[in-house]
């Protein structure tokens, strides 16, 4: 970041990534409002760093070449996460992760779901896109420090790979008749019982990755771990487990496949 004048052009990206998370996010709770469902904030997840990223791109001074693979490797990411959402949720009914959210917070009036999701995931995506934002306004890359853009480069692309077979797999699975009243425990579901929490998790931290290669993009890295945790512990894989949890055959896949992280199945317990 040069001077002044890059802190300006950050500054600006900033600002202009909070207005389009609000006009995103408010048009979003109004479509979900009118549907009767709010899981529709999952579509405008992957689409809200899209559009982040595109500002970055146009409005930020920093290196071209960092500016262009982060938009692109967004893009596809957010794109295709949006489209798998859309699709997941299109025909359905409230996830329960919302319903049961709403129903702590005390119902289900425009102001508690505005607080409760959409406020809340808007800073979270301001929050999480900060080495987007910070690349944008950066010097190129130099020497050693390219090292990290190749290894994020692959961590994103082992992230990706991961939440799009996961997610083809679980499709095909519950696509299936015959998998009606089973538990998906095949492919990288045998390994991680959330592979597409695991590949999300592994896109930002390649993302962050390729940002820190040029100074300050280091200093945002609670970004990706903001992410991590709000995948692990706080929207993601703890409040599935526990709607889960009650699907008979869940604990014993518990018992023998590992929580996040990858790991070889484990073997069934003797009786």
């Amino acid at each position: 970041m040069s001077g002044q004048s890059g802190w300006v052009a950050f500054l600006v990206i900033a600002a202009a990534s909070v207005v389009f998370l609000a006009v995103l996010h408010g048009i979003t709770m109004l479509i979900g409002h009118r549907i009767g469902r709010y899981n529709v904030v999952d579509v405008a997840w992957g689409l809200g760093f899209v559009g982040i990223a595109a500002l970055a791109l146009v409005l930020g001074p920093g290196d071209v070449f960092r500016r262009w693979l982060l938009m692109i490797l967004v893009g596809v990411w957010g794109l295709r996460l949006s489209w798998h959402m859309y699709l997941k949720s299109a025909g359905k009914g409230e996830d329960p992760r919302y319903t049961e959210l709403l129903s702590r917070s005390g119902g289900h009036g425009l102001r508690t779901v505005a607080r409760k999701i959409f406020v809340i995931q808007g800073v979270s995506q301001w929050f999480v896109s900060l080495p987007i934002q910070v690349s944008a306004v950066t010097e190129p890359t130099r020497g050693i420090a390219l090292v990290a853009v190749v290894v994020g480069v692959a961590l994103w692309l082992l992230g990706f790979t991961f939440e799009a077979v996961g997610d083809a797999q679980l499709r095909r699975f519950t696509s299936d008749p015959n998998s009606r009243g089973t538990i998906m425990d095949r492919g990288l579901w045998a390994w991680t019982r959330h592979p597409n929490y695991f590949g999300d998790s592994s896109v930002w931290w390649g993302i962050w990755l390729i940002a820190a290669s040029s100074w300050p993009g280091v200093l945002t890295v609670l970004s990706p771990v903001a992410m991590t945790y709000f995948l692990v512990h706080a929207t993601g894989a703890r409040l599935l487990e526990e709607s889960m949890s009650r699907r008979p055959g869940y604990r014993e896949y518990q018992q023998r496949t590992s929580y996040f992280l990858p790991w070889p199945p484990r073997a069934p317990r003797s009786p």
